[in-house]
């Protein structure tokens, strides 16, 4: 830490200190951003395993955007009317922070890294015991790299009885050691079995499924399942992490760590971004799987953009999406016909959506009208998430929910956490769905949700 941030430190931890003081003991929350020399986010993640633990790694790999949080400054739960309840504790926090960030970049200062659930029916089983209702965490120490720009955050809640100098000399010790270099140790994860939900009995939902939406009680009904994996030893988040950020290139790569357990994965769909009140969504559905050669692979392309079931599936979250967009945005552009978006193991149709938010609205009233979209819950909203929590046995938790960050500049991303797992020590569940439509075969539906595991199973170690 250069003389001069040392200085400013110091003026701001005796200002934290005083403003405690007055308010009478009240815990003062400090934020302090830096610009630092580049950091390996990997390297980071691994080495803030030796503070207190509880790590946060969010990464947008085409954008080279990483957001590495260690220890937990502050944590925002709540348990019902998700998307208020955390923008009004969102807002506090801020209005009495005391904030130091001149750069003032997306990604930032403060920032919360957290996951609001898939249903209000959700979170509800062990498995998601340390991820129920929506949760956020403001990280201790930050890192963010933005391409070639590496920044470090410290968050702090100062009390008044904490001393300048004792607070200077922690804050400095525990930063070399999570900036200090350090090679990663590949550890692939040793698996010992696996177990896939009763697939007759997930077939023959998906008959179900269709029966409804063929008696006209909903377009399309969106059906989940899980895979249980156990390994010979808990395997290491960071090697996981490292293999999901070299192989999906195009996604998002997520983990919250939240004691023994870990939330992880990679998403090709994002569901929000707000950059400067710029508004960024995308339409995400209709999959094939990669072929093995170029001609291979193009011709499975070419056939998934003319398959009308995926087309129809396709426009289904185009139409929702506009129309949920029209009432706090303007300036919407979305193009007539998507595109095939391929990833290492999949490809799928995509639509890029690009809006302006209007004055007076947040991402918070966008995620609360997106979700579910289309592609995750079905359609009709209603009518689909009906059906999910009557017949459907798995509890979804965070699986195909709002996952991503925000920060103090009314800036955030979202993406949707699909193609994720839960680690609990030396077992993890991963998850799979897919959209069920009046033409919908349980065997096909069965194989493309086995296809959807594979991104997770390969970095588990199970492929």
């Amino acid at each position: 830490m250069i003389e001069i941030e040392k200085k400013q430190l110091d003026l701001l931890l005796d200002e934290a200190i005083k403003k405690a003081k007055i308010n009478n003991n009240t815990v003062q929350m400090l934020s302090f951003t830096e610009k630092i020399d580049p950091v390996d986010p990997h390297v980071f993640f691994e080495q803030a395993k030796y503070l207190e633990g509880n790590r946060l790694f969010w990464a947008s790999v085409p954008d080279d955007f990483y957001l590495v949080g260690a220890g937990t400054a502050i944590s925002m739960h709540a348990d019902d009317d998700y998307y208020q309840n955390t923008e009004n504790q969102w807002k506090k926090l801020l209005e009495e922070a005391i904030i130091y960030n001149e750069y003032e970049q997306p990604g930032t200062g403060p920032i919360a890294i957290g996951a609001f659930p898939f249903d209000t029916t959700s979170s509800k089983t062990p498995l998601w015991d340390n991820f129920n209702g929506s949760y956020f965490r403001v990280p201790t120490y930050l890192l963010t790299k933005d391409k070639d720009d590496f920044y470090f955050t410290v968050n702090l809640q100062i009390k008044e009885s904490d001393q300048n100098r004792q607070l200077r000399d922690e804050i400095e010790k525990q930063k070399d050691i999570l900036i200090s270099p350090g090679k990663l140790k590949h550890e692939v994860p040793i698996l010992k079995n696996k177990s896939e939900s009763d697939p007759v009995m997930w077939k023959q939902l998906v008959k179900q499924a269709t029966e409804k939406i063929n008696q006209g009680q909903a377009v399309k009904i969106v059906l989940a399942r899980k895979m249980e994996v156990d390994f010979a030893e808990a395997p290491a988040i960071v090697s996981i992490l490292k293999e999901l950020t070299s192989n999906q290139t195009l996604s998002f790569v997520f983990a919250i760590e939240k004691e023994q357990d870990c939330f992880v994965g990679a998403t090709p769909e994002r569901l929000v971004r707000i950059d400067n009140q710029q508004l960024f969504s995308a339409c995400l559905a209709g999959t094939a799987p990669r072929g093995k050669s170029k001609e291979e692979d193009e011709k499975i392309g070419q056939a998934l953009w003319e398959d009308m079931k995926n087309r129809e599936e396709h426009n289904h979250v185009v139409h929702m999406i506009r129309g949920a967009l029209e009432s706090y945005s303007e300036a919407i552009d979305i193009p007539d016909e998507p595109v095939v978006y391929p990833l290492k193991n999949l490809q799928h149709l995509y639509t890029p959506v690009v809006a302006k938010l209007k004055e007076g609205f947040t991402i918070f009233d966008v995620l609360s009208d997106l979700h579910p979209t289309p592609a995750l819950g079905g359609l009709p909203r209603e009518a689909s998430l009906t059906f999910i929590r009557e017949f459907e046995s798995l509890d979804r938790g965070w699986y195909g929910a709002p996952i991503g960050w925000l920060d103090a500049y009314a800036n955030g991303e979202f993406a949707v956490a699909i193609r994720s797992a839960v680690v609990k020590n030396k077992k993890a569940t991963l998850f799979a769905g897919c959209g069920v439509v009046k033409d919908s075969i349980p065997e096909e539906e069965y194989e493309e949700t086995m296809m959807k595991f594979t991104p997770m199973l390969t970095a588990l170690g199970g492929l």
